[in-house]
């Protein structure tokens, strides 16, 4: 089992470990008071990658090769002079500039160096030097239906779930918000939609199947069935068994369809879960009640887990990035935007909190 957690938060980026038969600890921080967005660790070379946003200062992005205990800047993704972002919600183009880094994961075990990245607003990008320089994938961004995507919770579209695919790593999917979800199968030369089977209840009827205007809050893929997706979508989730275009919805999650992270084990594509939510504009737990919900058998049925979670009122929201699972497939971790974090060894059986909180927790990432 994974034996640190990287916890991204409001308030920086705290390391923690344990021990044979030992509680989670702090083992160190970095980045204290600044908004850590996400982290991301690289199994080719060990390297570990933190993404701030800092306001004002823009996003920077360190990489640590030494777990965590030195930093150094690289180079974050940047969109050229002249480059401007369109919507199809009616908003007028503007200049594209970097407001998020919002996913970032390497590419294959052959490929060194090699990272992507996607961004608000909307662009992928990709580097072949450790993030010492990128380049924006110009075939995805000029895409003839790029300019129907629109924000979800931001203003701009964006890029949040890329799935590199174990067997190829050529084989690329993205999911946005809101556009739908993208597959290239020659390394980001040529893409094509592939939401088929999604639909958008916030959309007019005749425009509800639209594959663009899909609003995926977070895609999966198992690692031993790379043909299976999971997606947690803004009115349900959905699952593909076909490398998607072929979604099914999963009607029965209980106790709501609604939620932003969703997690996948790695060896059993039928087993994943997914931390509900009240929808919309409310967003908390259904009737204050932290659980999270666990199927086996490809959605068909679930269990809700509750073992060692709040007992009293819980008002926390988990975001898309904040639910982990390690490469082993026991060990879950998820954090709060109320700075709470739980763990669990039994695949979500029983769940163990954290003893300290923590600021609003941004992402969670499980590292051997």
């Amino acid at each position: 089992m994974s034996d640190t957690l990287l916890v991204s938060t409001r308030k920086g980026l705290f390391v923690l470990e344990r021990g044979v038969e030992a509680p989670w600890r702090i083992a160190r921080t970095a980045f204290l008071g600044d908004n850590v967005t996400l982290t991301a660790a690289d199994p080719r070379d060990g390297s570990w990658y933190a993404v701030l946003d800092l306001g004002h200062f823009g996003t920077k992005l360190h990489r640590s090769s030494d777990r965590g205990r030195s930093w150094e800047e690289l180079a974050v993704p940047a969109y050229a002079e002249g480059q401007m972002a369109h919507t199809g919600d009616g908003k007028a183009p503007t200049p594209a500039t970097l407001k998020l880094l919002w996913s970032l994961v390497p590419g294959g075990a052959d490929e060194p160096g090699r990272l992507w990245a996607g961004t608000i607003p909307g662009g992928l990008f990709r580097s072949d030097d450790g993030a010492r320089s990128w380049q924006l994938v110009e075939s995805l961004w000029q895409y003839p239906g790029r300019g129907d995507w629109f924000g979800g919770g931001y203003d701009w579209p964006g890029i949040h779930s890329i799935c590199v695919d174990p067997r190829d790593p050529r084989c690329l999917r993205v999911a946005v918000s809101t556009g739908g979800v993208w597959q290239s199968d020659d390394g980001g030369d040529g893409w094509r939609q592939i939401a088929q089977g999604m639909f958008a209840e916030y959309m007019p009827p005749e425009q509800r199947n639209e594959p663009g205007v899909q609003d995926v809050h977070r895609m999966v893929q198992c690692r031993a069935a790379p043909d299976c997706l999971w997606a947690q979508h803004h009115n349900g989730v959905f699952r593909s068994t076909g490398g998607g275009g072929d979604w099914q919805e999963v009607a029965n999650v209980a106790p709501s369809v609604f939620g932003f992270a969703v997690a996948v084990h790695p060896r059993d594509p039928d087993t994943a879960w997914f931390v509900p939510a009240v929808k919309d504009e409310r967003r908390y737990p259904v009737d204050g009640r932290l659980v999270v919900a666990r199927t086996r058998d490809g959605g068909r049925s679930f269990q809700v887990l509750d073992d060692g979670l709040p007992t009293v009122p819980a008002y926390d929201l988990v975001y898309r990035h904040a639910l982990a699972i390690d490469a082993g497939g026991d060990r879950l971790a998820f954090g709060s935007t109320t700075g709470g974090v739980w763990t669990s060894d039994d695949q979500g059986d029983r769940w163990t909190p954290l003893a300290a909180r923590l600021p609003p927790v941004h992402a969670v990432e499980l590292v051997a």
